[in-house]
């Protein structure tokens, strides 16, 4: 089974951090019963310096080539994934994609509606590439912004009730998809280190979600383990 991550920078990030990817896996490696790989075009981090993803910088130097691949990219959102995903899911063979985006298409690209429009264009690329592709959707995790920018909140808010509708019309027994919750018990004070992007209990809770869902739903893998 072929996974692929794509995400914003909650998903690629920086360099020196373990990412939620590293944490997912951790996990597959410890509950996945069956072959699996971890694919994609990219394997960087961004570098803040170089203000460009060019860095092979994780936290742990251990943490294999080969499961660093990913579709993420810092300041990426639906906008602009959903004309890269057709392509990647051929190329990679991808059978399941876990997917966290939105928060910098709602900051600084499109509203809530035209993003949920670019949800529809990006499910629609990536079974276009492989028909029975399986996807786990996690909605967009208000940030630090949305504390003190009453509209922008409200496009979050607008933004996730479009992406469940989204799901509960896109999902099919053939090609199924999953609405993730925002994880458990998170807290952008405590599980970020900058009101946005995870530090490592936040890594832990978005890894934990995708997990669970997949779990729960499917029967792949098994329940996360929090540290």
């Amino acid at each position: 089974m072929r996974f692929m991550f794509v995400g914003d920078s909650m998903t690629i990030g920086r360099a020196g951090d373990f990412t939620w990817r590293y944490r997912m896996w951790q996990h597959l490696n410890a509950t996945f019963g069956g072959p699996y790989k971890i694919v994609g075009p990219r394997s960087e981090v961004y570098d803040t310096f170089a203000d460009a993803p060019v860095s092979h910088e994780y936290a742990d130097p251990d943490f294999p080539a080969h499961a660093r691949r990913h579709l993420a990219g810092w300041g990426e959102g639906w906008l602009h994934m959903h004309p890269l995903i057709g392509g990647a899911v051929a190329a990679h063979k991808v059978d399941v994609l876990l997917v966290s985006l939105g928060l910098i298409d709602l900051g600084f690209y499109t509203d809530a509606d035209q993003t949920a429009e670019n949800v529809h264009r990006f499910v629609t690329a990536a079974r276009e590439a492989r028909p029975g592709i399986r996807m786990v959707l996690l909605p967009v995790i208000p940030n630090v912004r949305a504390e003190a920018d009453a509209p922008f909140a409200a496009q979050c808010t607008r933004f996730n009730e479009l992406l469940a509708k989204a799901v509960a019309d896109l999902d099919t027994p053939a090609s199924p998809i999953l609405l993730g919750a925002r994880p458990q018990a998170y807290d952008i004070h405590r599980d970020t280190y900058d009101g946005t992007h995870p530090n490592a209990s936040g890594e832990h809770r978005l890894a934990g979600e995708f997990a669970d869902a997949m779990h729960q739903a499917w029967d792949l893998g098994g329940p996360y383990a929090m540290p």
